[in-house]
């Protein structure tokens, strides 16, 4: 559960540089005001002494619109959800029956949430992250965004940009822990339903406040 919520929230994005990459996450930003893709999550860990890396895969959908509002539901292996309403970050685990509710202004801070929900353009993002472009690797162009604030558990994240689709996110924490989000069939819309980020504890939950 840890390594979940830490992906997210920590767990939100060679060759020469591009110069395409900064200007594709400019137009994102600007161009894309909602939006839901499907999406595949790997998360490694360091190895352990005399031990190789494991990694975890999981898959779900996603869905995000300005300001600060987006959810995360992961279907595969376990069902788990994150409801970000634009006050509160929701965190629900089926199998435990559990929600962690905790205000979202302290649990996103510079997060990869902000760079896909919360920002409206380069110059909001820049007040948190470094941002410059990095080489293009994979068929994409990226960008590296690495928070200005050194007291916290992410270390850096790369987005990655197919021309101007948004395809990936590349995420590494302080504890050496990388946690890849591949994004597929994103779809950019003018606004998604009044409702898609209510969440309600399901009947009998245990809701844990933080």
């Amino acid at each position: 559960m840890k390594q979940w919520i830490t992906a997210i929230l920590i767990a939100a994005s060679a060759p020469l540089a591009s110069a395409d990459g900064l200007k594709s996450l400019e137009t994102f930003l600007k161009g894309s005001q909602a939006g839901r893709a499907d999406f595949t999550q790997t998360v490694t860990s360091p190895p352990k002494e005399g031990q190789a890396a494991r990694s975890k895969t999981s898959s779900g959908s996603f869905e995000f619109q300005r300001p600060g509002r987006f959810k995360f539901i992961y279907k595969k292996p376990f069902e788990q959800t994150i409801v970000a309403d634009g006050q509160t970050l929701w965190l629900y685990d089926a199998d435990l029956n559990q929600v962690t509710q905790r205000p979202q202004a302290q649990a996103l801070g510079t997060t990869p949430a902000a760079l896909l929900a919360s920002a409206a353009d380069l110059q909001a993002l820049r007040a948190d992250f470094a941002l410059e472009n990095a080489p293009d690797q994979d068929g994409l162009q990226w960008v590296q965004a690495s928070p200005k604030a050194k007291d916290g558990q992410l270390q850096s994240v790369r987005v990655g940009f197919a021309g101007e689709q948004l395809a990936a996110l590349e995420i590494l924490d302080s504890f050496g822990q990388r946690s890849v989000i591949r994004f597929a069939r994103l779809q950019t819309l003018p606004s998604l339903p009044a409702g898609t980020f209510q969440f309600k504890p399901p009947a009998g939950a245990d809701v844990l406040k933080q």
